[in-house]
């Protein structure tokens, strides 16, 4: 299966193809200056073919930037991308009261100023004419370092925009009283919360301190405040591999504040002068398969499906009912297989709505058509089942990030995730911050000043 990468050591574009060998799939590329490289992207099953699902391409409402130099040297987004924007995220501080070893934003004390709300306010204008009014995130750096951070909320609330969530690792959450309570006043809609696992030693080896009582204390505030929650742990092969299930138990535990669990495997981000070992990784697959056997069939791998909005190698998704006895029962998937390639709106325009229904805190969802569940009963156990899935849904997914080893062009032009640039550009997500070997960025860093609209 051919496809398009970029060199780790000098992100020139080059030609890449996957290999599957056994029930390993690696992508393969070779830099004519800088040798071969060869990293595995998939393991076991579901198998790498069958997962594969094809989409009739949507472009961007508004492109900002046309075709020149070829994918990924044209973001913007450009004319060629194939999905316009589910969620954009606006950095409002490059700043953080933490100094992970695992940061996609590189923050910390050496940080640039915070951007005005002037030029925040134009940025949520530049997404509006982008993408329309689509699910905005709030990141950073730490977003909550910020004072005029209910402000920011207000302010895309005022401008049109129906669904606002904020990125943050919850240490004010968890230590102001009141904070969460502002924050939901000013319109806030979701918190994605960083949440590695349910052990200190984990936090300790991520993130520099225990950090344990903390999350759970934010998730104490948010619940007071009626936000939802959708629990956000970085996988690392030994580190926190084995912490799938207690996450996912913990979630159904504090259901139905917490609204959702998103894995993200760990990329390799900032400065590897030597390329990170195949061991050193973990693929959507595996957490499907350590979902299902770290929780003793509380859910089952066969549960997951593709996305319907980004590329299929990007994601997997299940959407879950919390029974009254601590259960989980699955709704309805529909068929894996045997369709027609569906619209790429469609799939956003899906996943929009959905976020928006589910991660929204309990209380506050958006009226659900949910079909019949994966075994439904009498009318009457019907009836039970859908009253209950109107608050006590639960959302499992991951989200594979791709770095300089494992970029697959024909993933980066499906991204429905776009960063918006200081200067007003959309960009995808892994493009905006990807790095070489050395840690160079291609846009991250690089794209200073606010466009004219």
């Amino acid at each position: 299966m051919s496809s398009g990468s970029v060199c780790p050591v000098c992100l020139t574009p080059i030609p890449a193809a996957h290999e599957t060998v056994g029930d390993e799939t690696f992508l393969v590329k070779t830099c004519p200056d800088h040798g071969e490289f060869r990293t595995v992207v998939w393991r076991g099953e579901p198998s790498f073919s069958s997962w594969a699902r094809d989409k009739v391409p949507s472009g961007p409402k508004t492109p900002f930037t046309s075709v020149d130099k070829g994918c990924p040297l044209d973001c913007g987004l450009c004319e060629a991308h194939r999905q316009h924007t589910c969620t954009a995220l606006i950095e409002v501080t490059w700043r953080c009261d933490l100094g992970c070893p695992v940061c996609f934003a590189s923050s910390g004390a050496k940080a640039s100023p915070d951007p005005c709300p002037d030029d925040i306010g134009r940025l949520f204008d530049r997404v509006e004419r982008a993408s329309g009014f689509c699910n905005i995130q709030l990141s950073g750096g730490e977003p909550t370092v910020r004072e005029d951070l209910p402000d920011l909320i207000r302010m895309g609330k005022d401008k049109g925009f129906p669904f606002i969530q904020l990125n943050t690792n919850g240490l004010r959450l968890a230590r102001e009283k009141g904070y969460a309570v502002r924050l939901a006043e000013a319109g806030l809609d979701s918190v994605f919360l960083q949440f590695d696992g349910t052990d200190d030693s984990v936090y300790r080896t991520l993130r520099g301190r225990p950090l344990f009582a903390d999350k759970l204390a934010a998730l104490d505030a948010l619940a007071e405040a009626g936000v939802g929650v959708i629990l956000v742990p970085t996988v690392v092969p030994g580190v926190n591999d084995h912490e799938l299930g207690n996450i996912l138990r913990l979630a159904v535990d504090r259901s139905p504040v917490v609204r959702g669990v998103h894995f993200q495997p760990v990329s390799y981000f900032g400065r590897y002068p030597s390329p990170p070992g195949d061991g050193e990784r973990i693929t959507l697959p595996e957490i499907m398969r350590g979902l299902e056997a770290q929780t003793s069939g509380l859910l089952r791998a066969s549960d997951f499906s593709p996305p319907g909005c980004e590329h299929a190698y990007c994601s997997f998704h299940a959407n879950y009912v919390v029974t009254e006895t601590g259960g989980l029962t699955r709704l309805s998937a529909g068929s894996k297989c045997g369709c027609a390639p569906r619209p790429a709106s469609e799939g956003a325009d899906a996943a929009k709505t959905f976020v928006k229904r589910q991660w929204a805190g309990p209380g506050r969802e958006l009226p659900m058509d949910f079909g019949q569940p994966a075994e439904a009963g009498p009318t009457d156990e019907l009836d039970a089942f859908i009253r209950r899935a109107a608050t006590h849904t639960l959302a499992v997914s991951a989200m594979a990030f791709q770095d300089c080893w494992t970029l697959d062009l024909d993933r980066l032009k499906g991204c429905c995730i776009h960063e918006v640039s200081p200067d007003g550009r959309l960009i995808p997500f892994c493009a905006y911050n990807l790095t070489s070997m050395d840690g160079e960025t291609l846009y991250r860093g690089k794209c200073d000043g606010i466009a004219v609209p």
